[in-house]
Formats: C-alpha cells, sequence, structure tokens
C-alpha cells in the first residue's frame, strides 16, 4: 500500500532541509563551477539546474549571491556571458513551446504536492520559465554595476547586432509575427521588394537581426500577455496564445478577466524582470543622467509598437486603481483583515505585490525624460512650454491624451481609494493594528504625474466634489510622515503638488467648501474641526512648519507659495486660521531667521502677499485675520525700519536672556530645596496661566512647537480694553536648525541697548566691528548678512497695503473698545470689520499671477532619485534585489539595529518561521 508514496519528501526551501538546493552551494558542480571553470560550453548539462532546481523566487535570491556573480565577471567573464544566452535561449524556445504554459494548480492540494518530488520526471515548463525570470533578475543588476554606461561586457552581450544574408536565415520570417507587428509601411515595402525581379547580379541582400536585449524586451511584453500564464485561457483564440488584451476594466477596456492568484503571481514575476532592466538607470551618477540615458529604458518608451504601448498603459495603470478587486482566497488575503496580522504573517498578498509592482513600473515610465527621451519644448522666452511626444516617451504622451470623462472618473476613484484607506488605517482606534499601504508613495507619483501631464485631467479633479478631500488626504499624509527622515523626500514631492493645485483658479473656488472626510482628530486644531478647506490647509501647513525644527526647510517655500497662490480665494478664516497665519508671519520675521540665510526673507515676502491678497479680494470676509493683523500692528511696524544693527541687537539680547536663565536653573538646582519649592510654585504658576490662555480660542498658541520660547518683547495688548495675552514665537524659524551652544557668541552691547528697545530707528549702512563679528555669527554656511543685503530686501517688502489698513483701522478699533464694555467689545469689533471697506483708499488690486511649479534639470534629477530610492527600499524584502550592488544615482544609508520592542519580538519569533530578517536600509534621502 505504500509502493505508491514518493520516494523522497522535501519542503519549500528554508523549512526544512533540501539536499539538492544545499549541494547547490557547496559541490564543486554548483555555483562554485561559475568561476571556478573556465570555458563553459552552451551545450553542457551544467546549466539545466538554473532551470530546474529553484522552486521560488526566494530560492534563486538566496542560492546565487551577487558575490558570485561579481566573482565570475572577474575570473571567467565568458561564462556569465554564457549564462545570460543560454537562460534566454531557453526562455525565447519555452514562449513558442506548445508545453508551455503548464496547468496551474487547481487546488491547494495540488499546489502542495507540487513541492514533493516523485520519481517521475515530468517536465514543467511555467516552472522553468520563471526559473529563467527570476535568474535574470538576479545577474543583470551585478552586471549593469560595472563601470558605469561604458561596461563593455553588457554591450557586447546585450546590445551588439549580428548582420546576416537573408537567405540563410530562412526561421526568421516564421518567428517574424511572434515578435515584429507590421504597419502599412513594413507591408508596403515588402510588396515592393518581392514584385522586383531577382537578378542573379544583385548582391545577397543581408539584414540584422535584433540584439540580445531587444528581444528579451519583446518576450517580456509577450509573457505579460500570454494565455494560460498572465491571462485565463479562455480568452485565448485558437492556438494563438499571446493576446493583447488589457488585463482588467478601467481606462481602455469594459470587460474583466477575473483575478487569479497565479496569474497575479506571474505578472508579478515578468513586471519584476521589467523593472530590474529599467533599473539600469539607477548605476549612472546624477551628473550624466541626461547625457548617458539608459538604453534599456529608451527602448521601452520609443521603440516599443503603439499597440504595446497602449495595452501596456492601461493594463498597469487599470491593474494599480483596481487594488481591491481580489476574490482569490489566500492566507495573506484573509490574515490582511485581522488586527496586528502583519506582526505575524510576513507573506505578501499577491494582489498586492502586483498593485506595488504595476505602479512602481508606470512610475518609472512616466518619469523618463533622459537624452532623446525629453519633452519636446515649443515656443520661447515665458510662452516656452514642453510636452511628450510619441518620438520621445510614448507613455507620457499617451497619457497625456487621455480625455473621456469617465476614464477620468475611474482613475480619480482609484487614487481617492488609495489614499482613503491609507487615512483609515492612520485613524484606528487600534494603533498599528493594520499595516500601512505599501504603495502610497508611488500612487502618490502617479497623481502627480497624471496631473502635470493631462491638463483635462487637472480640470476634471479641479472641478468635481472631490478636489477638497484630495487636498485633504494629501496634507493628512504630510501630516502623518513629517516627522520620519526617511519620507522627507516624499513629503517634498507632496508640497510640490499642492502648490501645482494652488495655481488653478477652479482649486481657490473649493476652498470655501467643508471638509468632509473623517480627519484624525490630532490633526484638526481645536475651533477648526468644522471649519473649511482653507481653514485646514493653513493649519495644516502651519502644523508642518512649526513641529520639525528646520528639518524640512527645502519644502517651506513651496507651501508658502501654495497658500499665496490660495490667497485671493480665502473666506471667513476662523481664529485660529488666522492666528497660524500671524504666527508664521512673527516666524518669518524673526531677526534670527531672517539674518541666517540669504533666501529668507523670500519667505517673509510671501507672507505679506498673502495677507495683501486677502485685503484686495475678501477684506470684509475675514474680519478674524483683520484684528489679528491690527493686533500685531508693532511687528509690521518695526519691519519697515529693520536693519542690520536692530537686528543683531535682538539676537544678542535674546541670547543673553537665555543665558540668564540658564544661570538662574543652574543656581536653583544647586541651592537645594528651597529653590526647588519655588521652582514649583513657579511652574504650577505657569500652568495656571497656560490653561487661561487656552480657554480662549482667540489666542490659540503654538504650545506643541518644538524651540518654542520668547523672541524679542512679549507680545503687548494691541487693542486698550483687550484681553492681554503672551504671543511666543518661534525663536529659531522653521527653516533653520537652533543654534547650538557652540555658535560663536556675539559681541557685548551696552546695557541701555539691552532694554526692551521701543524706540524707531532709521535705517543706516554704518556697521560697527562688533557688528561684523555678530553678523558672521548668525550666518549659516557661510552666508554673512551686510546692511547692503538688507536694504536690498527690506525696500522691496510689500508693505505698503498693510500699513495703509493699519493706519485706517487701528484708530478707529481703539475708539470702539474705549467707548464700550469689555464683554461686548469683541462682538463690536467682528460686525465693524464685517462691514468696512476701505475702496476708497486701497489703490487697485493687482492682476493675480500664481506661482505655478516649474521643472528643471535639478528637480528631474531629484524625483528620478526619489521614484528609483522607493524602488530600491521595496526591493529590499523580501528578496534585496539590488543589495549589494554600487548604486550611484543616490545615496543609501543604512539604519542601525534600534532596542527591541515587544512587537518587534513577537515578529522574530513567530513571522522569523515563515521569512528571514533582513537588514532595512531607510529611503535615500532626496
Amino acid at each position: 500500500m505504500f509502493a505508491k508514496l514518493p520516494q523522497t519528501l522535501t519542503a519549500p526551501f528554508g523549512l526544512l532541509t533540501d539536499e539538492a538546493k544545499l549541494a547547490f552551494r557547496s559541490r564543486p558542480e554548483g555555483i562554485s563551477k561559475l568561476y571556478t571553470t573556465r570555458h563553459i560550453t552552451e551545450t553542457e548539462s551544467y546549466w539545466d539546474q538554473y532551470f530546474t532546481l529553484f522552486d521560488t523566487s526566494s530560492d534563486v535570491f538566496s542560492l546565487i549571491s551577487p558575490h558570485d556573480i561579481r566573482r565570475a565577471l572577474l575570473d571567467s567573464p565568458e561564462n556569465v556571458a554564457t549564462l545570460i544566452r543560454v537562460v534566454t535561449s531557453r526562455l525565447f524556445n519555452l514562449l513558442s513551446d506548445h508545453t508551455f504554459p503548464s496547468a496551474p494548480p487547481a487546488s491547494m492540494a495540488s499546489y502542495a504536492t507540487s513541492f514533493i518530488k516523485t520519481s517521475s520526471t515530468e517536465r514543467n515548463a511555467t516552472k522553468e520559465v520563471l526559473n529563467c525570470l527570476r535568474v535574470l533578475q538576479r545577474v543583470l543588476p551585478v552586471i549593469f554595476e560595472v563601470e558605469g554606461e561604458s561596461n563593455a561586457f553588457e554591450l557586447e552581450v546585450l546590445w551588439k547586432k549580428v548582420e546576416v544574408d537573408d537567405e540563410l536565415d530562412p526561421k526568421a520570417p516564421e518567428e517574424t509575427p511572434q515578435f515584429v507587428i507590421e504597419d502599412d509601411e513594413d507591408r508596403s515595402e515588402s510588396g515592393h521588394s518581392s514584385s522586383m525581379p531577382s537578378q542573379a547580379s544583385q548582391p545577397k541582400r543581408t539584414k540584422t537581426l535584433p540584439s540580445l536585449g531587444e528581444k528579451l524586451f519583446t518576450c517580456i511584453n509577450d509573457l505579460l500577455f500570454c494565455c494560460g500564464f498572465s491571462l485565463p485561457t479562455k480568452i485565448q483564440v485558437d492556438h494563438y496564445k499571446i493576446n493583447y488584451v488589457i488585463w482588467e476594466k478601467g481606462v481602455g477596456s469594459t470587460t474583466d478577466s477575473g483575478p487569479n492568484h497565479a496569474y497575479d503571481s506571474n505578472k508579478t514575476e515578468v513586471l519584476r524582470l521589467l523593472l530590474v532592466l529599467l533599473s539600469r538607470q539607477i548605476y549612472i551618477p546624477p551628473t550624466a543622467l541626461f547625457t548617458h540615458p539608459s538604453f534599456y529604458t529608451l527602448h521601452v518608451v520609443r521603440k516599443m509598437p503603439r499597440r504595446d504601448v497602449l495595452t501596456l498603459l492601461c493594463s498597469l495603470l487599470n491593474t494599480a486603481m483596481n487594488p481591491a478587486t481580489t476574490n482569490s482566497m489566500t492566507i495573506a488575503s484573509v490574515a490582511g483583515k485581522v488586527p496586528y496580522n502583519h506582526l505575524v504573517f510576513k507573506g505578501e498578498d499577491s494582489r498586492t505585490a502586483l498593485v506595488g509592482m504595476s505602479l512602481q513600473v508606470l512610475c518609472v515610465l512616466l518619469d523618463f525624460q533622459s537624452g532623446p527621451a525629453r519633452d519636446a519644448i515649443s515656443g520661447s522666452g515665458d510662452t516656452a512650454s514642453s510636452s511628450p511626444t510619441t518620438q520621445t516617451n510614448s507613455f507620457r504622451y499617451f497619457l497625456a491624451k487621455l480625455h473621456r470623462t469617465q476614464d477620468f472618473a475611474f482613475i480619480l476613484s482609484g487614487i481617492v481609494g488609495i489614499l482613503e484607506q491609507q487615512l483609515a488605517i492612520s485613524n484606528n482606534l487600534l494603533p498599528g493594528s493594520r499595516k500601512s499601504v505599501p504603495y502610497v508613495p508611488e500612487t502618490i507619483i502617479l497623481f502627480w504625474k497624471i496631473i502635470e501631464l493631462n491638463k483635462k485631467f487637472r480640470a476634471y479633479l479641479l472641478d468635481s466634489d472631490k478636489a477638497v478631500d484630495i487636498l485633504a488626504y494629501l496634507l493628512c499624509y504630510s501630516l502623518e510622515i513629517k516627522d520620519k527622515p526617511q519620507q522627507h523626500g516624499l513629503c517634498r514631492a507632496l508640497s510640490y503638488i499642492i502648490q501645482t493645485l494652488s495655481a488653478d483658479p477652479a482649486f481657490g473656488n473649493k476652498l470655501s467648501l467643508p471638509v468632509k472626510i473623517q480627519i484624525p482628530t490630532k490633526w484638526v486644531p481645536q475651533g477648526t474641526l468644522h471649519g473649511t478647506a482653507a481653514d485646514f490647509m493653513i493649519t495644516s501647513i502651519y502644523s508642518i512648519i512649526a513641529t520639525t525644527s528646520g528639518s524640512l526647510n527645502s519644502i517651506y517655500p513651496a507651501l508658502i507659495i501654495a497658500l499665496a497662490n490660495a490667497a485671493p480665494y480665502f473666506k471667513n478664516l476662523s481664529v485660529v486660521t488666522s492666528n497660524r497665519l500671524l504666527q508664521l508671519f512673527t516666524s518669518f520675521s524673526n531677526p534670527l531667521f531672517l539674518l541666517s540665510d540669504e533666501s529668507h526673507p523670500r519667505l517673509l515676502f510671501l507672507m505679506l502677499e498673502v495677507f495683501n491678497s486677502v485685503i484686495f479680494h475678501h477684506l470684509s470676509d475675514n474680519p478674524n485675520l483683520l484684528y489679528a493683523i491690527i493686533t500685531a500692528h508693532k511687528t509690521f511696524e518695526e519691519l519697515g525700519t529693520f536693519t542690520l544693527s536692530h537686528g543683531l541687537r535682538e539676537i544678542q539680547r535674546v541670547q543673553q536672556i537665555k543665558d540668564e536663565q540658564a544661570r538662574q536653573a543652574e543656581r536653583d538646582r544647586k541651592d537645594g530645596p528651597p529653590s526647588e519649592r519655588a521652582s514649583a510654585e513657579s511652574a504650577h504658576q505657569e500652568k495656571a496661566r497656560l490653561l487661561r490662555n487656552e480657554s480662549d480660542p482667540a489666542f490659540v498658541v503654538a504650545r506643541d512647537i518644538e524651540s518654542l520660547s520668547l523672541s524679542g518683547e512679549e507680545h503687548e495688548d494691541g487693542l486698550g480694553g483687550q484681553e492681554h495675552t503672551e504671543t511666543r514665537p518661534l525663536t529659531s524659524p522653521p527653516s533653520e536648525n537652533t543654534p547650538t551652544t557652540s555658535t560663536t557668541p556675539l559681541a557685548s552691547i551696552s546695557e541701555t541697548a539691552r532694554g526692551k528697545m521701543k524706540a524707531r530707528r532709521s535705517m543706516s549702512s554704518d556697521i560697527g566691528g562688533g557688528d561684523r563679528i555678530a553678523a558672521a555669527g548668525v550666518g549659516r554656511n557661510g552666508f554673512l548678512p551686510t546692511q547692503e543685503w538688507v536694504t536690498s530686501w527690506q525696500q522691496g517688502l510689500p508693505l505698503d497695503t498693510v500699513m495703509l489698513v493699519i493706519s485706517e483701522l487701528l484708530p478707529k478699533i481703539q475708539n470702539l473698545q474705549a467707548g464700550r464694555q469689555k464683554a461686548n467689545t469683541a462682538g463690536a469689533i467682528t460686525d465693524f470689520l464685517q462691514s468696512v471697506t476701505l475702496t476708497d483708499v486701497l489703490p487697485p488690486a493687482p492682476a493675480l499671477y500664481p506661482r505655478r511649479f516649474l521643472w528643471s534639470d535639478a528637480s528631474i534629477v531629484w524625483l528620478t532619485s526619489l521614484i528609483w530610492g522607493g524602488v530600491y527600499v521595496h526591493g529590499m524584502s523580501p528578496l534585496g534585489i539590488w543589495n549589494s550592488t554600487n548604486v550611484r544615482l543616490f545615496f543609501v544609508k543604512h539604519t542601525q539595529p534600534q532596542q527591541r520592542q515587544i512587537t518587534d519580538t513577537m515578529s522574530s519569533v513567530v513571522g522569523g518561521l515563515f521569512s528571514p530578517t533582513r537588514q532595512r536600509p531607510e529611503r535615500p534621502s532626496n
């Protein structure tokens, strides 16, 4: 009864011992032969194990290391070339073989029995194809890293073309229909040549065979649309197993073949090889990105037939926008609905893997603009614009040509669904119970590419009722990742997306609508729970700037420009929102911030533009902001007479207060219990004062701001009879780090100068020696502020409009306060400001010139490195595709092992049984 049992029982590699796989690493006929034996011929049986030995991708990446391939390249390069030729030849032959594809397992039982070795040696063509793909995925990155684009080995093996006599290649016409699509021009040329009489005196006709790299791309494309391998067999037409149909319903298709676990896994394997080929780009330094384009990406975006481009583009796009379309019952899909499942089950659902891989390939192809693939420029000067063509990048071109409303609705719904899913995870009642959506960064980049390339889609988005939702989702995700250094590159991309959207007037018209999505309460300030989109936009940007202590200073200009673009449309800003704008302005006008970098006055200029736009366009609709401006009139007045000497004295005064507080704290520590009791009493009084201030929403302060301390005089009562409020601006404004104690001390000044100075000082260019020393200590990165520099930007600040409003309204409000009781003052002031008109006083409103995000060579290189950095990090787990290779496009920083937490211990004990633990690098900083 036991005669029919298999002779040998094994299990997947990594769970139990498999002698053949382990021997591949140790025996002479294994991987070591690749670099110890020279000139292994293509006909030797040694190569067969590369097709039949492995069962999974993990087998290939565990048994073949980059060091093995690198050593073979040094000691036996001809063997590596032979390996590539043998693997690709087997791949091409299997594609046309009648035994491929093999029937997929119909049940879990049959899937399990596929791991049991029996005495029969039945050939599994699908397994061999997958192993060919996996071996190429492992070998090619090591080849790409050699000597940049001048890699002679790579050019010889993959891109060398051979000319042959046409008559001596009788099989070529039979293979042509499988890999080449003839168009009308090809048919006309062939018909013309066949009609010519043959003459014996004519020379032999020759033709150039496609290179190995070109044939590999054609094979990859065929595998993506192969019935029985990546598509259902029910759509196969006769005996033609290659059928170029869009995978799922959506753009360009109304039919859906239905999801399948095996087909999704096969698509992922093929797309991974395609991504590896496109990754040739990451081995090119940033300085050579435009001059040395990748041959592989150039071939895909410029030479792929139109039919193939459209089918692949729509298939990837529809798959990415249909992430929830799955009916397969797998362990990963079922476990995905269980809280804290990601701590137990390390496997990734095949559908999730396919969606992520599709998004990565889409982002890479839509981003590529190198060499001849650069967008064509039309016009000149200020009217110059760039757009893709079929000769530059056909994927960018056809994405820009989408125009059907139903296609736009499908894409927008898919993007919103992914962002909504991520926000729901962030807002979960059980912290950390759900794993974040792994492809949110790629979704955001894809969204950016679509609104950049397709103006019709951007118009559709801003006219739809989901425009406010998109803005809220993007801001929420920015707030979620702002404290993660490895995600700061994505924060920068989000700031540019918001700037791009804000430059459209249709965006401004949506800002007065309420935010309908459920925003986590931790990101909604008190008093703005039911605010408008403008309220949430302002408070979110304030939080991003104020709570990052200068670590995100590169994105501050884009965020403030977005506020300046949207300011003409601000209406009915809340009290909290108005105070947030004034706190940003106060921070940017801080002397320590203004004098520390040459670019900082630009942010102050933009904030003044925000106030001016509100005054010109919606003065009476924003009484809260108008009141906040009038209350802070001293800040505006002092800015009008700002000089270098005044700024340096103010910086030194604040520094001396800090030093005195530090010395007092040190004395209190040494004095003992009496001082401790006094300190406790002082802390109790401070807490009571803060609670009193917090009870009034009109005077909400930034209590959660890092680097928060007094800077300059305490904010005085702006209006007589109003409750005193202490507003504490940022000591080190948002785009700079707080100075350390090693900073050069400022020169001493007189006791009179250290007092609370409120007298106006005229601008002067006389700078003493002490001021020069002080200026040298304030500037960062070698910058030395001078009075001439201060004058150059100070005289250009658009202060006239704000000062005109203050001069007109401040006396009236003071008179209003003097004649009323305190309880009735706030309502009277609000009523007065809502009815005020200054049309007779203000000049005509200037024309609106929104600042759009403009692409430059540096920004293109940055985004390319950001996209590939994300791809690199995703590839680290579980395979480590590009690990241990010399990447040149960006710098990879590996994080140090952190102290293990309870969840980490559980992950190692339980999840470690299913997958090896790998050190995970940070996302490359951009």
